[in-house]
């Protein structure tokens, strides 16, 4: 993401020296532009770097994602970013092109374009982060179901005679293609589970046919009885 950064940056830094050489090189070989380098205008040249700056900083904001996913949730925020920094190359560089342009226009032309930068990178950020949370909020809801498929099809793995492989692949058939969600309303019945395949686990490593298909129709029974649980909480 730093790369990303500095790649802005670089651009960034290109355009407010392009912006500076129209201010300084340009303006002064425009036939009959008087050039008067008094209070006023350096008034107008610091606000208008003082919004480049404020750019550059949201812009960091931005790119400062700690993952692909919400680097990617800040797309909008980016192209607001650029948006911003195209604008006011173009605004600001007109300003200061028109003859004695007062102070006062030049700043409050700079602000609002920074406030709205601002705004819109606020806007943009919240929206991230809600997804972001949102996200992050099914994950945890269906990383048990994941870990689980995950253990039975490596308890699976470990099954030596053809009655415990068959016992092994009913419960990991089970739990694979049960409701993926999870909340807290279920949390005893998927602790019973948990004990349960611990313990399916233990009979398979033994191999244990008959104590092995008693501990599976268990667990069968309870991953349905979870399904039932599951859909009577989306209603």
């Amino acid at each position: 993401m730093k790369k990303n950064f500095k790649f802005y940056a670089l651009i960034w830094a290109i355009l407010l020296a392009v912006w500076c050489a129209i201010v300084f090189l340009v303006r002064p070989i425009i036939p009959g532009y008087v050039i008067n380098y008094e209070v006023r205008f350096w008034i107008a040249f610091v606000f208008i770097v003082a919004a480049f700056i404020g750019n550059l900083v949201f812009a960091y904001f931005a790119f400062k994602a700690e993952n692909l996913k919400k680097m990617f949730l800040n797309l909008p925020l980016i192209t607001v970013s650029w948006s911003a920094l195209i604008a006011m190359l173009v605004v600001d560089s007109w300003l200061m092109l028109i003859p004695n342009c007062p102070a006062w226009i030049s700043a409050i032309v700079s602000i609002v374009v920074l406030a709205f930068n601002a705004i819109a990178v606020i806007k943009a950020a919240w929206a991230a982060d809600t997804v972001g949370k949102v996200d992050e909020k099914v994950k945890a809801q269906t990383s048990y179901i994941k870990n689980l498929t995950v253990d039975t099809e490596n308890i699976l793995a470990r099954a030596k005679s053809e009655p415990v492989k068959a016992e092994c692949k009913k419960v990991y058939e089970a739990v694979r293609y049960s409701d993926p969600m999870s909340n807290e309303d279920i949390s005893v019945i998927e602790a019973k589970i948990t004990v349960k395949v611990d313990d399916f686990s233990s009979a398979v490593g033994a191999d244990d046919a008959e104590k092995a298909k008693e501990i599976a129709d268990e667990i069968v029974i309870l991953v349905d009885d979870r399904n039932r649980k599951c859909k009577l909480l989306k209603k």
